[in-house]
C-alpha cells in the first residue's frame, strides 16, 4: 500500500503509561495525559513503546491504549502503536489487532534477546509489514535489543512499500546521512539529546521521552527548523538541555518522566511495574539538581515542583501479568 506524505506527525511523544500506586493502568490519567501533550503541541503519540512499559503490559492493555489514544486525540494527533514482540508470530497478531483498534501506524522494534542475524531481522520486519496496511516505523535501538539494524539491511527494508520511516537510537550520524541520501525513509530522532542535530541533517521529527513533560519546546524546534530558523531552534535546544539530562541520564526515562510528572501534579502516581523501580534517594537527588537548572522551558514550570520519593520507591506487581501470546 502506498502512503503519501508523512502519516506520523513530526513531534511524537513516547508516551508513559500512568499507573495507580498498585501498578494498574490509571485510565483517566492516561486520557488526561494524552490530551495534555496534544494540547501542548504533539502531533503524534506512540503508545505501548519502551517508555510506555510495553514489556510489562498485557496485550489487552496495549490494544486499549490504542483505542483510548484514538478517542482522546479525535483527529488532532496520530496514534502509533509501539513495542511489538521478539516472537514474529506474536508481533503480527498484536499489530493486526492494533490496526483493528484504529492505530494510524506501527513502530516495530528489532527482535530483542533472541539476537537474530540480519537475515532474521529482515524477515521479521518484512513479515510484520506484510501483515498490515498501516505505515511502518522501524525502531533501531541496539542498546536495548542487543543487535543493530545494519545499514545494508535498512536499504533492503526501505524497498518495502509499507516501511516508511525509522526511529534512530544509535546516534550514528554518518549512517543517518547515508540512509537519507540513498532511501526515501523518514528519520525520527530516538535520542532526546540529539533531536536538533538529527533535524539539522534532514530528519523528519522526533519520538521523545522528555516530550511527556514539555512537548511545546520540541514543537518550537521542529517549526523553526522547518522555517530555516536555526537560531530559534538552537535557543530552544539549549533551554531543554538540563531537562533532557534530568530525564535521560540517571535512571530509565520511564522512571524519571513519571517521577517528574508526578512532582508537577500531572499524574496521580509515579509508580512503575517491576522490574523497573522508582529512583533511589541519590538518583532522585541528582534528578532534582538537574531540574533546578531548568529555566524558561515552555510548559515546564518547576517553581511548584513537589517530588515524592516515597511514592516513587520500589515497583509494582500488577494483578494480571503481561503475556507472550
Amino acid at each position: 500500500m502506498t502512503h503519501s506524505g508523512n502519516p506520523f506527525g513530526q513531534v511524537l511523544v513516547a508516551l508513559v503509561t500512568p499507573m495507580t500506586a498498585d501498578g494498574e493502568v490509571d485510565w483517566p490519567a492516561v486520557e488526561k495525559h494524552i490530551d495534555d501533550v496534544i494540547t501542548a503541541g504533539a502531533d503524534g503519540i506512540v503508545v505501548t513503546g519502551t517508555t510506555g512499559e510495553t514489556s510489562t503490559l498485557t496485550d489487552a492493555e496495549k490494544i486499549r491504549l490504542v483505542e483510548t489514544g484514538k478517542d482522546v486525540a479525535a483527529g488532532r494527533a496520530k496514534i502509533i502503536t509501539g513495542g511489538g514482540s521478539n516472537e514474529t508470530a506474536h508481533a503480527i497478531e498484536l499489530y493486526k489487532a492494533s490496526e483493528r483498534a484504529g492505530a494510524d501506524g506501527i513502530m516495530i522494534v528489532t527482535p530483542y534477546y533472541n539476537k537474530p542475524t540480519q537475515a532474521g531481522i529482515l524477515t521479521h520486519f518484512r513479515l510484520v509489514a506484510d501483515a498490515t496496511d498501516l505505515p511502518v516505523i522501524l525502531y533501531d535501538i541496539p542498546g536495548r535489543t542487543g543487535v543493530p539494524i545494519k545499514y545494508e539491511t535498512i536499504l533492503r527494508l526501505a524497498k518495502h512499500p509499507n516501511i516508511l520511516a525509522i526511529k534512530d537510537a544509535k546516534g550514528d550520524f554518518s549512517e543517518v546521512s547515508r540512509v537519507l541520501n540513498q532511501t526515501d525513509l523518514m528519520y525520527f530522532s530516538g535520542d532526546d539529546a540529539n533531536v536538533l542535530p538529527h533535524l539539522a541533517i534532514g530528519a523528519t521529527g522526533l519520538i521523545g521521552v522528555t516530550a511527556n513533560i514539555a512537548p511545546a519546546p520540541y514543537r518550537a524546534i521542529v517549526d523553526a527548523v522547518n522555517a530555516g530558523d536555526l537560531k530559534t531552534a538552537t535557543a530552544a535546544h539549549q533551554q531543554l538541555e538540563p531537562l533532557v539530562r534530568a530525564v535521560m541520564t540517571h535512571v530509565p526515562g520511564t522512571v524519571s518522566a513519571k517521577y517528574i510528572l508526578h512532582g508537577l501534579g500531572r499524574i496521580g502516581s509515579p509508580r512503575v511495574r517491576l522490574p523497573l523501580v522508582g529512583p533511589e534517594e541519590w538518583e532522585a537527588a541528582k534528578i532534582e539538581d538537574e531540574l533546578a537548572l531548568v529555566t524558561g522551558v515552555d510548559g515546564a514550570d518547576f517553581s511548584n515542583f513537589r517530588p515524592d520519593r516515597n511514592a516513587a520507591a520500589g515497583g509494582a506487581l500488577p494483578k494480571v501479568s503481561g503475556t507472550t501470546r
